[in-house]
């Protein structure tokens, strides 16, 4: 099971779980790592000191290469990044493009680079500023997503640039990851089904509602952050898509300030980091707050248990996932899965 991917991140499977937000702490991180899974620890929700100690926890935990998933665009990039250095994190994610300058620094420090992005052209611009592979999302991926599926998106990538792709998107087993290696990616990505797993610390309330879940409760929504964001639809998701702007404006105003507490930033830092979640688009004062504020929704959900105050980031995939396994369970079942579709794959050629 060798890829590109395992001789650059150094870990023994094509497999990478990925960095969510509250729910890829060091237990999930460590226990992704110690299957042989490349396990990314999400730093976006943590302080700059909580994000060193978590990195120790990781390391007391497993001596398996892990990740470390970074906003590009905040405020106190520079420090997390020296952190990572000081700690040799073997790899660098990213959910937005890093410059290219940030990639050069991490580079010449030997830390490996991989942004992730939802576009061929995205592909291109990072793999062409230095980015040692690129993880690429479907539009069935959980969290902010795009519109075109992994099986368009997937060949388009790696026809277009010459370093490692990871697919993500849609991906939950064996015969997905022989998928996604005979489109010629090098490994596979995945958040919900690692969240799904008995080393997640996500409140069991909460993973019996995402196992509860058919593929048409998993629905895209603009109305929490004015971006396609995938997610479980709840009371919560109705109410949004329903409220008036003065309304969604108030609702708003009462997370942000939450979030603002608990997280130590000021308004115009909040809202400057919401300002940067624009891309470009036209969004309400209610939507840039929101966006903002994101985090303290996840962290209703998957922190505090509360399904009914919380959004549950989800990919497509929760409505065909219905155990919870262990990492070190889920990785050997995918490998042994994939190493038996291959084997059938082989029998089928020589019968040709």
């Amino acid at each position: 099971m060798e890829t590109a991917l395992t001789r650059l991140a150094g870990v023994r499977y094509p497999i990478v779980q990925t960095g969510m937000g509250w729910v890829a702490g060091p237990r999930l991180v460590s226990a992704a790592a110690n299957a042989g899974a490349l396990g990314i620890l999400a730093s976006a929700t943590m302080t700059v000191d909580q994000l060193r100690k978590a990195i120790r926890e990781v390391r007391s935990r497993t001596r398996a290469p892990f990740g470390v998933n970074l906003r590009a665009d905040a405020a106190d990039a520079a420090d997390r990044v020296q952190i990572m250095l000081d700690e040799h994190v073997r790899v660098a994610s990213f959910a937005l493009a890093p410059s290219p300058e940030l990639i050069t620094r991490l580079k010449e420090a030997g830390v490996v680079v991989v942004p992730s992005v939802g576009a061929r052209r995205h592909a291109e611009k990072v793999a062409a500023w230095g980015a040692d592979a690129v993880i690429v999302q479907g539009g069935e991926g959980g969290g902010h997503t795009g519109e075109v599926a992994t099986t368009v998106l997937l060949p388009q990538v790696v026809d277009a640039v010459r370093i490692p792709v990871v697919a993500a998107g849609g991906f939950f087993d064996g015969r997905g990851l022989v998928a996604a290696l005979s489109y010629g990616a090098a490994g596979v990505a995945m958040g919900t089904r690692f969240l799904l797993t008995s080393d997640s610390t996500v409140p069991d309330a909460v993973k019996a509602r995402y196992l509860a879940a058919t593929v048409r409760d998993v629905t895209v929504t603009r109305a929490v952050d004015g971006l396609p964001h995938r997610m479980l639809r709840t009371d919560l998701v109705d109410t949004l898509e329903r409220s008036s702007r003065i309304r969604a404006l108030a609702h708003a105003a009462r997370r942000a300030s939450g979030f603002r507490r608990l997280s130590g930033l000021t308004w115009r830092q909040l809202v400057r980091d919401g300002l940067a979640l624009r891309h470009g688009k036209e969004l309400s004062w209610s939507q840039v707050l929101l966006a903002a504020n994101t985090p303290m929704l996840l962290k209703s959900a998957m922190v505090d248990g509360r399904t009914d105050l919380g959004v549950m980031a989800s990919g497509q995939v929760a409505g065909v996932i219905d155990d919870l396994p262990s990492c070190a369970e889920l990785v050997g079942r995918i490998v042994k899965e994939a190493e038996e579709v291959l084997a059938g794959l082989e029998r089928l050629r020589d019968v040709r």
